[in-house]
């Protein structure tokens, strides 16, 4: 059957063949968990800035063309110049809706731009950090073209997507930019990642929609896979034909591939752990699928096997197989186990009276697994408060010393709320707080307008998105003349912050109120001033996000938010200064 379909497809192959231009594609120490956990500053996360909704492009080949080479107003080697360059425009937002523009990367030194974003990428950004970086990133622009080539250009925004995880703007920003040749690793991300989670119909859609020529061997195999998976079997095996001609040899993905399109009924039971994909096609093409992790199996593949079932109950495992239990330890590090179902197994242990009485003793002729079991049913038998946050913190130390401690948060919060806020003892006050707090708890969803303060006073209401300006001259002038007579009041570097960005945006502030505070410009870094001066705006916002780093804005020092708001004014950056603005001004509720 199969040498009779090639038959009817041979002259159909050559003619592609033909026709396509491609080539072939290239033991540590112990340490003590009963000491009290020092206290670290939580980051909590505010709201996002960016929505799913803002997803929308526009290409830069259908918007902006390029200059004619029969222009007779440029020279001989000018037409040559750009005959030979391709301008592009790769993005996904719209630079005017951010107040950047297409040209904000024209004056950006590669150099200095790889510099920024490598300290960056050393920092575990904020919330509000990363959304910035996501503008700056994402907005429609040109490549820079001075020390830096395309293809490292491309390279950081695959990093930044990579890194920051957001799926469903790496399958904006592929899809709006149709970059996949461009972009391998992170279109590979995108698919390990939908993989890893046994969703084959996202990714196989994404791919659907993609209308290039996919040179990468990888992603042009799933792609054989994917017309498979959709019943276009003609398809796959006439692109499979045409890359086998190109040179193409995977001899296991080749005996996948025949057992799903039925010319082998024999079931595939080699398994392969190379890679996600061949793991699922491993999985795929035998019925009688079966597979043992082990600590050393990839993330990946714990995710896929707790995704796709074939995790082994917990309830089933022997208690004296203490690597097994360490793998479930690790599998619920990384959120493929329930902390339940791994809390379940704890309590499966058997211990005496004695046990029970003196953890602490006790723990020390115990291993680590068996010592976490003995804590875990210690706090669930004692009342006294005091003893109970001891063995909780142990217990937290315990998996932190192990770099196990996603494996204990929501059962450790269970814990902790359920004791009252006065019953905590005065030195696990740090403790309780640090993990009692939900990344929610700073949400507000009104503000309260105080005029007595000038920062906090209705005049915040001209950064909201809705604002009428028509009335803000006559307000300020009435506040400044009110703070003038009152002789005690205090006029704060965020009074300051919102003075000077209502004259940048053109508010005029008379001559009799200039002295109700002086400016210090010596502050500012050197380099910021040298980027304004030199109309650097990539790099400037990137700078601001290096400013803003791991703190929430909320968090950010005035004289450091003077900074930024100083630099977006220079910059005319308003729609993101209003946004930084109305987060940090007003007083909230």
């Amino acid at each position: 059957m199969k040498k009779s379909q090639l038959l009817n497809k041979i002259y159909l192959t050559i003619l592609v063949f033909f026709l396509l231009q491609g080539t072939v594609t290239h033991a540590e120490d112990p340490v003590d968990i009963w000491k009290i956990e020092e206290n670290s500053k939580k980051k909590i996360e505010s709201s996002e800035i960016i929505k799913k909704d803002e997803k929308k492009i526009v290409t830069g080949n259908s918007v902006y063309e390029m200059q004619s080479e029969n222009n007779n107003s440029l020279s001989i080697e000018q037409d040559e110049t750009l005959a030979s360059k391709e301008i592009e425009i790769i993005g996904l937002y719209d630079p005017a809706k951010n107040g950047l523009n297409i040209n904000m990367w024209k004056n950006s030194d590669g150099y200095r731009i790889l510099d920024v974003f490598n300290r960056i990428e050393k920092i575990k950004l904020s919330k509000d950090a990363a959304e910035i970086l996501n503008i700056i990133l994402l907005t429609n622009s040109y490549y820079p073209g001075l020390n830096i080539s395309k293809e490292q250009f491309l390279n950081i925004k695959s990093r930044w997507l990579i890194k920051n995880s957001n799926i469903d703007l790496i399958e904006a920003y592929l899809l709006n930019n149709q970059t996949i040749n461009d972009h391998t690793e992170l279109t590979k991300y995108l698919v390990n990642y939908h993989l890893s989670r046994s969703n084959i119909e996202q990714p196989c859609k994404i791919f659907s929609k993609i209308d290039n020529t996919i040179e990468d061997k990888y992603l042009s195999k799933f792609k054989i896979y994917c017309l498979v998976n959709n019943g276009k079997k003609d398809e796959a095996q006439l692109l499979l034909d045409l890359k086998k001609e190109l040179g193409f040899k995977d001899k296991f993905f080749e005996k996948k591939f025949n057992y799903l399109m039925g010319y082998s009924t024999e079931p595939e039971t080699t398994i392969s752990e190379k890679t996600i994909f061949d793991f699922h096609l491993s999985h795929r093409t035998n019925p009688d699928f079966s597979f043992e992790p082990k600590k050393t199996t990839s993330k990946q593949i714990w995710k896929y096997l707790s995704t796709s079932n074939l995790l082994s109950n917990t309830s089933e495992i022997e208690l004296d197989d203490i690597e097994k239990i360490q793998t479930i330890e690790k599998a619920t590090h990384e959120r493929n186990y329930s902390e339940k179902e791994m809390f379940d197994l704890y309590k499966r242990f058997q211990f005496n009276i004695n046990q029970l009485l003196n953890i602490k003793e006790s723990s020390k002729v115990l291993s680590n697994v068996e010592t976490r079991a003995l804590i875990y049913q210690g706090i669930l038998i004692t009342s006294d408060i005091k003893k109970k946050f001891e063995l909780i913190n142990a217990l937290k130390n315990s998996f932190n010393n192990e770099g196990l401690e996603n494996a204990f948060q929501d059962e450790l919060r269970n814990f902790l709320k359920g004791i009252n806020q006065e019953d905590v003892p005065s030195n696990y006050t740090s403790f309780y707080e640090k993990y009692t707090k939900d990344d929610n708890d700073i949400e507000f969803t009104n503000i309260k307008i105080n005029n007595k303060i000038l920062h906090q006073s209705k005049l915040v209401n001209y950064f909201k998105e809705d604002a009428s300006y028509k009335k803000i001259d006559k307000d300020l002038k009435e506040l400044l003349k009110k703070i003038k007579k009152n002789k005690k009041y205090f006029f704060s570097m965020k009074d300051v912050i919102l003075v000077e960005s209502l004259k940048s945006d053109g508010i005029k502030v008379p001559e009799r109120y200039k002295d109700l505070y002086e400016l210090d410009d010596s502050e500012i870094p050197s380099d910021i001033k040298t980027l304004i001066k030199d109309e650097d705006m990539g790099v400037a916002m990137l700078r601001i996000v290096e400013f803003i780093g791991q703190d929430r804005l909320i968090d950010i020092d005035a004289d450091t938010m003077y900074l930024i708001i100083s630099t977006l004014n220079q910059l005319n950056v308003d729609p993101i200064r209003n946004k930084i603005l109305f987060k940090v001004l007003p007083l909230k509720v």
